[in-house]
């Protein structure tokens, strides 16, 4: 029984030390789980299996969601902000529960208190450094915000500096070790969490269209991976999620880059959608106006020699956008899951099914955003390794909050440079 139960353990990839830890912390006992699912649908699912009620659940509340991500879209930038805050906060609220509960953390003084004042610290810092950056024609208006623009960082890092020797009074003698691992718990979970829901915020920035684009393509995949894995799946793909199969897999992948470049094509042609998300100081609200950059103008592109005998074309009109969209579908298909894999060896590790029992048949909200951050990061890094340049209205900005002397020595140093390369002649005789 002994040689039995220590190959079980090994098969979950517990070690010594993880015994020794449970031991310490008080154990890691599951947390209960129980069936959320609303009365009204176990009455009318009551007849089905378990299989088929589950994908009935599923996919009755995945269409809900659906409905209410278009209508937050339809209420524009600053609600999808707010709804990114609200996530964000909630998956934070899930994580550090999970720890709290896992580790039996009741009695450690100031845990809870601290880790939600390092989330407001963090956030502050993030949301600053947005607020300056992307209004700073407000900002400079007012006297009180112009003054916290200027020394954000120094007051950013006073805060976090006073929950830092917060924690350290806190130590208590018999709780040390739980201590530090805790305080590690909620940095991870911070670095994880409002570092990547400030990524989304700036993405949604550069448009809505990459906001909403890379969002769909994971949800598709999700959607799509789970549709073929249901009917057609036979092969399992990593033991870390058991019901994932390759056909899923692979079914999920050709789905999301056709879904991608079908709504790129459709998105391209609003200027709601393409534009960057701008602040409109006269009317104080967001606007979303501008001619569109090249990306989204339709484009002729020759068809390679190999593939014009099968599709009977020479050339191919499309949006410039379409071709990025293949690499965010190809991601959100190919890397997007290993994401969610990593949420289920989370949730493995600790012997628990969901984050928690938010969304009935879906688990947390953690369960269903742990792809989308690792999206979030790749579409940041992509746009501004690929995609973004020097920005002319935020050059002006600046450069009309120098001093009368500062901004005459840039004037003539840019007026000799243009003198220099003949374009000044040009110009003033157009």
């Amino acid at each position: 029984n002994l040689q039995e139960s220590e190959s079980e353990n090994k098969l979950d990839g517990e070690t010594a030390s993880d015994s020794e830890s449970k031991s310490e912390f008080g154990g890691s006992a599951p947390v209960p789980t129980s069936d959320d699912t609303p009365e009204v649908l176990n009455r009318a699912l009551s007849n089905l299996s378990s299989r088929w009620k589950n994908w009935w659940v599923r996919g009755i509340l995945t269409l809900a969601m659906i409905t209410f991500f278009f209508i937050i879209i339809y209420l524009g930038p600053m609600v999808l902000m707010t709804i990114v805050m609200c996530v964000q906060i909630k998956c934070f609220h899930e994580i550090i529960t999970i720890g709290y509960n896992v580790y039996h953390s009741y009695d450690l003084p100031w845990f809870r208190t601290l880790s939600w004042y390092f989330l407001l610290c963090v956030n502050y810092f993030f949301y600053g450094e947005t607020v300056t950056d992307y209004f700073f024609t407000l900002v400079q208006r007012e006297e009180p915000l112009r003054i916290l623009s200027k020394y954000h960082r120094f007051i950013s890092f006073a805060l976090y500096l006073t929950g830092f020797c917060m924690f350290v009074l806190s130590l208590v003698k018999k709780h040390y070790r739980l201590q530090f691992y805790m305080f590690g718990w909620t940095h991870v979970t911070l670095l994880i969490v409002v570092t990547q829901s400030h990524l989304i915020i700036h993405n949604l920035f550069e448009g809505m269209i990459w906001f909403i684009v890379p969002i769909s393509c994971v949800i598709c995949n999700d959607i799509m991976a789970y549709m073929f894995g249901f009917f057609f799946g036979r092969t399992p793909l990593i033991k870390l999620s058991p019901k994932k199969t390759w056909e899923g897999f692979i079914g999920g992948f050709f789905a999301t880059v056709l879904f991608g470049l079908l709504l790129s094509y459709i998105m391209s042609g609003y200027r709601c959608f393409t534009c960057p998300v701008e602040f409109n100081n006269d009317t104080n609200s967001f606007t979303v106006d501008c001619e569109p950059s090249e990306l989204f103008q339709l484009q002729e592109y020759n068809i390679p020699l190999v593939l014009q005998s099968v599709v009977g074309w020479k050339t191919l009109r499309m949006y410039p956008f379409q071709i990025h969209s293949i690499a965010l579908s190809t991601f959100a298909s190919l890397i997007g899951p290993f994401g969610g894999f990593f949420a289920s060896g989370f949730k493995r590790a600790f012997k628990i099914k969901d984050f928690a029992n938010t969304i009935p048949g879906h688990g947390g909200i953690m369960d269903r955003f742990d792809c989308q951050y690792l999206m979030a990061t790749f579409v940041n890094v992509y746009i501004a390794s690929f995609i973004r340049g020097p920005n002319p209205s935020k050059l002006i900005q600046q450069f009309l909050t120098l001093r009368p002397d500062q901004q005459l020595h840039i004037f003539n140093t840019l007026k000799a440079h243009l003198v220099d390369k003949g374009m000044l002649g040009s110009l003033e005789e157009a």
